[in-house]
């Protein structure tokens, strides 16, 4: 389980480093050789209120030293109400092949993910 976001406080997201690089395979039929590569190239974060963004790279992973009021300068949203909210990654790859003296591009691959987002208010009492 995991600890539920605030309202009014920025959430950042970001793809973790080995979820964003360059992966390959090869595959031997008959004596020919193909490989292919998928390399990651942008990720759209829908946030489950109707606010979604895309980020040209895995965006920047949060650090305490930051503060807790902090923005993500790359990838991130701040809720506006509470609730349980579906949090999806699409990611767009782009994937190439080679072999066999040929080669090319697939088109249009994604790859997605989600994951439930519990946002919480919370009330301050202020005494003067």
């Amino acid at each position: 389980m995991s600890t539920p976001e605030l309202v009014s406080v920025p959430v950042w997201v970001w793809a973790s480093g080995a979820s964003w690089s360059s992966s390959s395979a090869t595959a031997t039929a008959g004596g020919v050789s193909v490989t292919a590569t998928a390399t990651p190239v942008s990720a759209v974060w829908s946030f489950g209120d109707g606010t979604s963004i895309t980020c040209d790279g895995p965006g920047t992973v949060y650090e305490p030293s930051y503060g807790a009021e902090a923005s993500s300068p790359t990838c991130g949203h701040t809720y506006t109400k509470a609730g349980t909210f579906t949090l999806t990654a699409t990611v767009s790859w782009k994937v190439t092949w080679a072999g066999a003296g040929e080669s090319g591009q697939f088109n249009g691959m994604t790859t997605t993910s989600s994951a439930p987002v519990t946002v919480e208010q919370s009330n301050a009492l202020v005494t003067s």
